[in-house]
């Protein structure tokens, strides 16, 4: 359990838990260099022990997450850390922004393919035998 700011409580077990992802992937996004990787602590303080981490790693960790379910890729989520460093709002504005511009047209690619399979549901309906239109629309030519 994360208590108060500066201490750190968690395992990578624990971090994972709270992310909502598994250690491998927490370990992959500190190789990729998205979380930080904190010293070993052993009961004398020395490097031998387990990693400790605390609430900034929780929600860095859940940023991530999030940022990725945007559709940002590892590489724009490391920029917009770095960004969010040296407060670069231009920046992290325009990386929204193209974001959301392919947002825009994977949307209108869905709907475009949508309006595609509706039609051939009701070519379906219409079609008095012979083959269903729905399958042979999907057949290599």
């Amino acid at each position: 359990m994360v208590r108060s700011q500066g201490m750190k409580e968690l395992t990578i077990a624990g971090l994972a838990r709270a992310g909502g992802v598994g250690v491998e992937t927490v370990r992959y996004y500190q190789r990729r260099g998205l979380l930080a990787t904190p010293e070993r602590l052993g009961s004398m303080g020395h490097g031998s022990g387990v990693r400790r981490y605390g609430e900034q790693d929780v929600r860095r960790l859940r940023f991530i997450r999030s940022a990725q379910a945007a559709g940002f890729t590892l590489e724009q989520i490391a920029e917009l850390i770095a960004l969010d460093a040296i407060d670069d709002r231009t920046r992290a504005r325009e990386l929204a922004r193209e974001r959301i511009a392919a947002l825009d047209a994977k949307i209108a690619e869905m709907k475009a393919a949508r309006n595609a399979l509706s039609r051939l549901a009701r070519a379906c309906d219409d079609a008095s035998g012979g083959p269903c239109p729905i399958v042979t629309a999907f057949e290599p030519q």
